[in-house]
């Protein structure tokens, strides 16, 4: 029986992979800044709080770090920890860039002190790769992040590359494009589209507020993704990995298909908002999964408009 380590277990896809790895027999051990206080709400949700042990640990201390390592013993770490939101980068650019490139290199560090096998998966994300033009981004396209957060992702991307070839830790990321679940905070926006149409079908008459609706996005299913993050530990070599539909749409699509389910039109009760707009943003994100389907035989099952029908769908429950 294996035995993992989710940092960043409260969030979206901490909740998913803790669901997956209970599943496959593995012990779970979740960690949060403050485990006493965290209510885990996704892990309550799924119905999986009371069999995942759960440790304090802040990423930015490595002494913090060390000491559950030792204490838990892991053979892998995935560390999906740090600030998650692309829009509130722009606000909180130091915390956004301390808690995603710092956690990992303490990560990385601890693995490298205690000299033990543990295999170590990184969240990388498509916003590394800013704007591709009309190409859809694998794992050699050059990185040009447009925002704080993207710019912390890179750096955590190339502190993984550096100690895989440096130290020979089995050590890789995914590089996840868009992908979504009834999980998401209210924050983000596929969440606001989503609750803001079943308002509206119940009877609200407000308006959904939203910025620019022209963006492009590769939208994917998350309970999918953690299966990625999941079979790239399985392999005999360390690696990256671009995880995408392969499938981009508009913003206004996703709005669409959301109010289309209630049999509304969405031009009724959508305003976009100049003041709601990035000071940087990405015009169009694709990626090209081809390799993850050849490597680590993934797939995406789910399309945009799954995605929209099935988070829908969670909300009438």
């Amino acid at each position: 029986m294996k035995t993992v380590i989710i940092c960043g277990v409260s969030g979206q896809d901490g909740a998913y992979l803790a669901q997956l790895l209970l599943n496959k027999g593995y012990t779970v051990c979740g960690t949060s800044r403050d485990a006493q206080m965290s209510t885990f709400q996704n892990l309550v949700r799924l119905g999986i709080r009371e069999q995942i042990k759960l440790e304090s640990v802040a990423l930015n201390d490595f002494r913090s770090v060390l000491q559950v390592l030792t204490k838990i013993e892991p053979d892998e770490i995935y560390n999906l920890a740090g600030q998650s939101s692309v829009g509130l980068s722009f606000e909180q650019p130091v915390e956004t860039l301390e808690s995603i490139t710092t956690g990992t290199l303490n990560l990385l560090e601890a693995i490298r002190f205690l000299g033990k096998p543990i295999k170590f998966y990184n969240a990388g994300s498509s916003e590394c790769f800013g704007d591709t033009g009309e190409q859809a981004a694998d794992e050699s396209t050059p990185f040009r992040p447009r925002s704080p957060y993207g710019v912390a992702k890179a750096a955590a991307f190339w502190e993984v590359a550096n100690y895989r070839e440096a130290y020979n830790l089995f050590a890789c990321s995914g590089i996840l494009f868009n992908h979504e679940s009834p999980l998401r905070p209210q924050r983000f926006v596929t969440q606001k589209i989503v609750s803001a149409a079943c308002r509206i079908a119940a009877g609200s008459q407000e308006k959904l507020l939203l910025g620019n609706i022209d963006i492009e996005r590769d939208w994917g299913w998350a309970p999918e993704y953690v299966e990625a993050m999941y079979l790239m530990l399985q392999q005999d070599k360390p690696d990256d990995y671009a995880i995408a539909t392969g499938i981009s749409h508009k913003l206004e699509d996703f709005v669409a298909t959301a109010f289309a389910e209630f049999k509304l039109d969405w031009r009724e009760h959508v305003v976009s908002d100049k003041n709601l707009f990035r000071p940087t943003d990405i015009a169009l994100g694709k990626g090209n999964p081809t390799k993850a389907h050849q490597k680590l035989g993934w797939k995406a099952k789910y399309q945009m408009a799954h995605v929209v029908r099935m988070m829908i769908q969670a909300k009438a429950k």
